[in-house]
């Protein structure tokens, strides 16, 4: 028997799993960048090449930052894995075309350094680090953060003299029936296949649906991601609208696509490390982030709830897992097992 045969015939025994897949981390993260360049492109078009700037300038540094992190904590180089780099898109994704480059930085900074590489790299951090580094600037540049141009301002000489009101500041404050129907009915509310199209103001990634959503079907074709999250997320955010508009589908339309939440919902809810793993578990996390996001937006001093939705969810993550997680067959409750003792003692 030639040594070769006798190797193949050897049993093997090794830790799970044992189901291998040939998807890699590269390979997702390339998927997810693949998925956002529809609303890249429309970023573009509707407000200028500052749009593009901005994001090249987040996932430069982005990518620095990984790599001198690994370099001085003495770690293996991780920026091959494009991870950096999609952080680095959904962040500049959560800021307006008119952010100061420097802190964009501080951002990236943030993210990266603090919420990604202090805790352990990629799989390690317990929050997205995109969203923290965009709540950390929106905390401490109020003003810039909330400095958003008007699509095609980009033609005007001077972009700072076209800013405008995102349709959620409009709503800010005025979700009674009467105000809402109010606010509806302003000439300053975009109409609905402006939203759709994404001809308003806001932060880079959230303003065109249309783009977003081509960027959610590639995903769940690829199947990167499960629709669980984003249909649950944007699912209860519908219902909790619709109830509070008194039925109308006119409002709860501007609430689905007003703000960030097809962005959240497709692109940093779903984040593999910090959203739970079952399909019971996703429904709790997705229904969770879509409550909180009501109510911030309802009841809250902030037009905008999705970036704090989030994070919180992530945070309830491993006590969503603990809850939802299936039990090895054959397996007896620790209570059950006690009385049983007793029983017999």
């Amino acid at each position: 028997m030639s040594e070769n045969t006798a190797e193949k015939k050897l049993l093997t025994v090794s830790a799970s799993p044992h189901r291998r897949t040939q998807d890699t981390t590269r390979g997702i993260m390339l998927d997810v960048i693949i998925a956002m360049i529809p609303a890249l492109v429309l970023s573009v078009v509707l407000f200028g090449f500052d749009s593009l700037k901005l994001v090249l300038v987040s996932v430069a540094f982005s990518v620095l930052f990984e790599w001198l992190c690994r370099k001085v904590m003495k770690r293996d180089n991780t920026i091959g894995d494009l991870s950096a780099i999609v952080t680095g898109i959904l962040l500049a994704f959560n800021l307006p075309s008119t952010m100061p480059l420097y802190m964009v930085i501080i951002g990236d900074a943030v993210a990266i350094i603090v919420v990604k590489q202090f805790f352990g790299g990629i799989g390690q951090n317990f929050v997205n680090p995109a969203l923290v580094g965009r709540i950390v600037l929106m905390m401490s540049f109020p003003t810039y953060t909330n400095n958003f141009a008007e699509p095609f301002a980009w033609k005007i000489d001077k972009i700072d003299a076209v800013s405008g009101a995102t349709p959620l500041a409009l709503f800010a404050g005025n979700y009674s029936h009467d105000a809402a129907v109010s606010v509806m009915n302003s000439s300053e509310l975009p109409g609905l296949s402006q939203m759709f199209f994404g001809i308003r103001a806001g932060c880079l990634g959230e303003t065109c649906a249309a783009a977003l959503i081509v960027g959610a079907l590639y995903l769940f074709i690829r199947k990167v991601i499960s629709p669980t999250i984003p249909l649950c997320y944007i699912g209860t955010v519908a219902v909790i609208m619709l109830i509070r508009g008194g039925g109308s589908l006119s409002f709860t339309a501007y609430q689905v696509m007003a703000g960030g939440l097809l962005l959240g919902a497709i692109f940093m809810a779903t984040d593999y490390t910090t959203s739970p793993m079952s399909f019971k578990g996703k429904v709790i996390y997705a229904v969770g982030c879509g409550i909180i996001t009501s109510l911030i937006r309802i009841f809250g001093s902030l037009p905008e709830g999705v970036s704090f939705s989030i994070i919180l969810m992530n945070i309830l993550v491993p006590h969503i897992e603990r809850l939802t997680h299936s039990r090895p067959f054959g397996a007896v409750k620790e209570k059950k097992e006690k009385k049983e003792k007793e029983a017999t003692a």
